[in-house]
C-alpha cells in the first residue's frame, strides 16, 4: 500500500519559489491502477518523482507498507528503486548499444547479476508481445515498441509498483493503445500496482482509479484511491 501524506514540493528558482505541489495525501491499495491526471504544470509528474523516489519532497511524507521511505539517504533510495520499483520514462531511456534483451536485464548488469536476469529478460519480452524482436536495437524498433521493452525492464526485478510518466507522450494513437493495454493486462495478470501519469483524458477508461490534480492540488479522485 502507498499512502502518500501531506505532500508539498517547493522548488527554489531563486528570487521566486516555485509550488509544484501543496498538501497531497491519498492512498492506493495494492493492486490498483491509477491514473493522475491534469493540465500541464500541475504537478503530475511531480509527484509521481516524489513516489518514484527520485526526488524529495520539501514537507509531508511517503509510505509503502507503512514504512516512511522519502527521508531515506540517496543510497537506501536507490536500493529500494532497484529492487522494489519500476519506473518507465517517456523518453524510453534505452541505450542504443544494447539489444532490446540487454536492454531489459540492464538491472541485473548494475547488480552484478546479469545471468541470473537474461531468461526472465526474455520472459518479459514474450509477455509484452515483442519475443521476435529481443536481438534488434531501438534503432530498429518503433517508438511503441521501444516503450514496451522499457516496460519490460521495470518489471525485470519483480516490482511490487510500476510508475509510468506520460508512457504514450511521443506515440501515434495505435502504438499508444498498444502500451496502455499492455499496462493493463501486467497489471491484471501479474498484480502489480501501476500508476501512470497521462494528460490525455482518453486514458481514463485504463484506469480503476483516478486523481486529477490543479495548481498542485487534488481537485478531483475517484475509484479505490482515498
Amino acid at each position: 500500500m502507498y499512502q502518500v501524506q501531506e505532500l508539498t514540493k517547493i522548488y527554489d528558482m531563486g528570487k521566486v519559489k516555485v509550488k509544484a505541489l501543496e498538501g497531497v495525501s491519498f492512498t492506493v491499495p495494492d493492486g490498483d491502477m491509477l491514473a493522475i491526471m491534469g493540465r500541464s504544470g500541475s504537478g503530475k509528474s511531480t509527484l509521481l518523482r516524489q513516489m518514484g523516489l527520485l526526488d524529495q519532497p520539501t514537507s509531508g511524507r511517503i509510505l509503502l507498507d507503512g514504512r516512511e521511505v522519502s527521508r531515506l539517504p540517496e543510497r537506501e533510495r536507490a536500493k529500494l528503486r532497484l529492487r522494489h520499483l519500476g519506473y518507465v520514462f517517456q523518453e524510453y531511456a534505452l541505450l542504443g548499444e544494447l539489444t532490446a534483451h540487454q536492454n531489459v536485464y540492464l538491472p541485473g548488469m548494475m547488480l552484478g547479476e546479469a545471468d541470473n536476469y537474461r531468461e526472465r529478460a526474455r520472459e518479459l519480452l514474450e509477455l509484452v508481445g515483442l519475443g521476435e524482436r529481443i536481438n534488434h536495437y531501438p534503432k530498429e524498433l518503433s517508438g511503441g515498441e521501444q516503450q514496451r521493452v522499457a516496460i519490460a525492464r521495470a518489471l525485470i526485478n519483480r516490482p511490487r509498483v510500476l510508475l509510468a510518466d506520460e508512457p504514450c507522450a511521443n506515440l501515434d494513437t495505435i502504438s499508444s493503445a498498444m502500451v496502455m493495454e499492455t499496462l493493463v493486462r501486467l497489471n491484471r495478470e501479474l498484480g502489480v500496482t501501476v500508476i501512470f501519469v497521462s494528460h490525455d483524458p482518453d486514458d481514463r477508461k485504463y484506469a480503476q482509479s483516478v486523481l486529477v490534480l490543479s495548481d498542485g492540488r487534488i481537485a478531483q479522485r475517484s475509484g479505490q484511491v482515498k
